[in-house]
This record gives structure tokens, sequence and C-alpha cells, in this order.
């Protein structure tokens, strides 16, 4: 907009000096358009403002013919046709021309809506930008729900517009307003309307099972029709500027709190369009006696989602994973989800709960699930070596039955054993452990000083370890079973006796004598 007083005097020097459009903007520093404008709001005739010649009037026949048949017709579309018709000048420009002879559709005039106390509700989705928490990025929604007749505004934030918010958005709303509207309108939005073909209308089921359980009738809007929920647009608007701008606030549970109370007091407090000599809120106590009533129960507003437990103790839930006991592995398990807790149940068992995050990467953990998958692999480990123990050795069950009369840590005797197997084989060990037995000796000390002195007495080198790959570690748990060689010697053939064989030809390799 420009000044009262440069209006006047470019309608001065148009009328009086007779200048041209062209002088005034260079004299007095606007643009050429400018006071085309300023004119033509005075009334000045379209034909008392010739225009200059342009490059693009050889193309505005073709323009004009292209607009009265599509006039919704993008300028950068018939700006690419008009280049392959030989137009060289700029888009910026030629916007401008299409604008000036897009066909204009005639002003509609809208009846004011007025609706009775208690009859209408309008709901809405606004969106309030992205807040980082922790390593995520959230999107912060705000779900608004205002009462057509009072104005009464509920306002609450959730990060993200999922349909379990949207349902807890009505929830509060309602326990909010205590009662509950008659109609609630929406927008063509996915929560609310899957699909539409002109009237045939296919609700969100979840939608419809929440309109059921508080006796509510939903109703879109008609499409392209936003004047029909121009009271939550109005409410959305004024959210914006008089509660959310510049507003400090610690996490969500603060956002909304603080939210609560602009609700009862500052959005309360404002004139009521329907009756300007009260406020809102005491417009709003008399719409409350005429709100249907609270159902006994309310509705489920958690948040499910069938998930599956892979082969570690956790599953993955908005980009967090959570523990699980570790005999649910390799499952598939429901997650039932509110803002402040995480339960994961397997049918109607609940097997874990956790405090929801809203972080990324996160794993939360229950001790008790970690300390269980610990004792789980300690007794596989156990019982694993007591396998390789007794297909190996034996008598290594009656010397760990003797050391445990004798009050000796099986584990430390365990894992000895196993060392003693690795480093000398079954055969070796499993005579150690019988001379050792015989000789009232069930300690892994008498073991090892028999195989040392046996391995002495053959001049055998000192056992040395095997080093095994790390990539590998299920070949430290491989159970070799030792059988006996003697069908290796039954694939020997047999030496024929010497009086009754045939005598052998002499290798052709040998040298002749």
């Amino acid at each position: 907009m420009i000044p009262r007083e440069l209006e006047a005097e470019i309608l001065r020097l148009f009328h009086a000096e007779k200048w041209r459009i062209g002088t005034i903007g260079r004299e007095v520093g606007v643009h050429h358009s400018t006071v085309r404008r300023v004119l033509s709001d005075a009334g000045v005739p379209a034909a008392r403002l010739p225009l200059r010649p342009s490059i693009a009037d050889p193309f505005v026949p073709f323009i004009v013919e292209t607009l009265e048949k599509y006039p919704r017709l993008r300028a950068s579309r018939l700006y690419e046709m008009v280049r392959e018709r030989g137009y060289p000048g700029r888009p910026d420009h030629f916007r401008s021309v299409v604008a000036r002879h897009r066909p204009r559709p005639p002003a509609e005039a809208y009846l004011r809506l007025r609706t009775l106390p208690g009859e209408q509700a309008q709901v809405d989705w606004a969106h309030f930008g992205k807040i980082t928490v922790g390593r995520a990025e959230r999107v912060l929604w705000g779900f608004v729900m205002v009462l057509s007749f009072s104005r009464q505004i509920f306002l609450r934030f959730f990060f993200g517009a999922a349909m379990a918010s949207f349902v807890r958005g009505h929830v509060e709303a309602f326990e909010a307003f205590q009662g509950v509207a008659r109609v609630l309108l929406y927008d063509n939005l996915k929560s609310a309307v899957l699909e539409r073909r002109r009237d045939a209308i296919r609700f969100h089921p979840t939608l419809l099972e929440l309109a059921a359980h508080y006796r509510f009738l939903p109703r879109p809007v008609a499409v392209a029709r936003g004047n029909q929920k121009g009271r939550v647009e109005r409410a959305i608007r004024y959210a914006r500027e008089n509660f959310f701008a510049a507003r400090p606030w610690n996490d969500l549970d603060d956002l909304n709190a603080q939210a609560r109370q602009w609700c009862l007091t500052t959005a309360a407090e404002r004139p009521c369009p329907e009756e300007r000599t009260r406020n809102v809120g005491k417009v709003f106590l008399e719409e409350k006696s005429r709100l249907l009533a609270l159902p006994p129960n309310p509705f489920p507003v958690e948040e499910r989602v069938e998930v599956a437990a892979g082969r570690t103790p956790y599953i993955r839930f908005d980009l967090n994973d959570y523990s699980v006991p570790p005999d649910c592995v390799q499952r598939a398990l429901v997650v039932l989800a509110t803002e402040k807790q995480v339960r994961i149940a397997d049918g109607m068992r609940v097997l874990a709960v956790h405090v929801r995050s809203f972080d990324r990467g996160q794993q939360i953990e229950d001790p008790a699930h970690v300390q269980a998958l610990v004792d789980f692999k300690r007794q596989a480990r156990e019982h694993r070596g007591l396998d390789r123990l007794h297909h190996a050795a034996p008598a290594s069950h009656r010397l760990l039955a003797e050391a445990a009369l004798r009050g000796t840590n099986l584990g430390s005797l365990t894992r000895g054993l196993l060392s003693c197997l690795d480093a000398y084989g079954a055969a070796a060990l499993g005579e150690a452990i019988v001379e050792a037995l015989e000789a009232d000796s069930p300690h892994l000390g008498a073991v090892r000083r028999i195989l040392e002195r046996r391995r002495s007495e053959l001049g055998k080198p000192p056992p040395l370890a095997v080093a095994l790959p790390a990539h590998r570690p299920e070949l430290r748990d491989l159970v070799v079973h030792p059988h006996t060689l003697e069908a290796y010697d039954r694939l020997q053939p047999e030496i024929p006796d010497a009086t009754n064989s045939r005598p052998v030809p002499n290798d052709p390799s040998e040298p002749k004598s």
C-alpha cells in the first residue's frame, strides 16, 4: 500500500497535468502497475489507461481462447505452450499478462451460518512446525475442537496426527466440555473420511466406533467449501497468534498444561461473536446443559500396533526398541501405547510395561528381562559344557557327583575339566578321571597332575591352546563325540600267508638287479 498523499498526487498529475502513466510512475518513484491500480480504483475507465505495446500482444488471442476453455490452467503451463509458438519473453512478465486476461468467477455470497446450543462442534488438525526430541525430529500437531454456538475452544498438542491421537483428542475434548455436541463437522481429512465419491462417503471405521460410543453424528463439509468450518479455522488462527506465538515451554506436558489454562481463561474471556455483550465462557455455561451426556465408560484411546520380536528380546516401536522377556523371541506380539506408557502383550497376557520415549534409536530395557537373559545364557553354557564332558569322558559325571558331596564349586570344576579336554583330548581326560576316582581324589588338581605326569612319561610337548576364530563363537561349544578306531583297521586289506600266496611281480618303478 502507498500513502494517501501519494495517491492524491498521482490523481492530480493524471487529471490536471495530463501526465502519462509511465511518466507519473517514474517521477513519483512507483511501478507503473501501481499507478494503474490507483487510477482504476478511482474510477478511471480502462479505455483511458492504454497499455504500452508488449511482446505478448500477438499471443493474447491464443491466451484468451485457451483460458476460456481451461480457466484454471496454470500460467507456467501456458507459458510453455506460447514458447513453443515463438514467444520470446520471460515467465515473470508473462504471469502478469495471464492474470490480466484470466476470467474471474463471479463473487459468491454466503449465508451466515447459525447453530443451536449444543448442536454442532467443528474439528480439525493444525500444524505447528517440527520439534527436536533428542535425536528425533517430531511434527507438532494441534487438535482443535470448537463449539459452534459458544465458540468454546479445546486445544491439545500431539507428536503426530495418527488415528490414536485423533481419538484421544476427541475423548479429552468431551471430558473438558463435560458433554458431546450432536453433530461433529470435519474437513475431508484421512482420519475422518477414507474415501468420497460426491455424496457417497466412507468414514474411518474407528471414527464410526467413536461416534457410536458417544452418540454423535460425524459430518464432513462439502469439497472445496472451507467456509462451512470457518469457526474452527478462525479458532486455529487465534490459537497460533494468541497462544503459541513466542511461547516458551519445556516439554509436551508443559505445553498442554498451558493450553488447557489458556482455553479456560484467555480464550474463554473473549467476546462471543453470537452475543457481543457476553464472553465465551458465560455463553458456554448456558450451552453445556444442552450437550449430550457422557457415557459411563470412556472410549479406549491406546494405540494398538502389531509387532514381531526377532532373535533378540526387543521389539521396535516408534523409532525405539523395548525389551521383552527372553522366552518371547520370534513371536508376534501387540503394543498398546499411550503418551506415557508402552505395554507389550501376548494375547491377554501383559509381557512388559515401559515408559514411552519420543527419542530415536533408544533401547528401553527392564532390568528383569536383561537378568533373565543372562541367567538363561549361563544355564545354556553350563548345560552344553556338561554335555561335552558326558560324551567325551563318561566318568566325569561320577567325578562331579563326588566333588559336590565334598562342597567343591561345580562351575569352576566344569570349566577346568573343559580346558583339560581341549588341551589333552578326550581319551587322556577319561583315563585321568578314572585314576583320580580310584585314588579317591575327585579334584581338578588331581586330574591335572595325572594328565601332566602321563604327558611327561610319553615324552610329549606341553599342550598348546587352540586359537579359535573370534567370529565363530559356536566352535567353542562344539561337541565332538569320540569313537573307537577299530573301524579304520577293518578297512585295511588282509595280507595273504607267504606259503600260499602267489609271487608278487616286481614293481616296474624299482630298478632291476
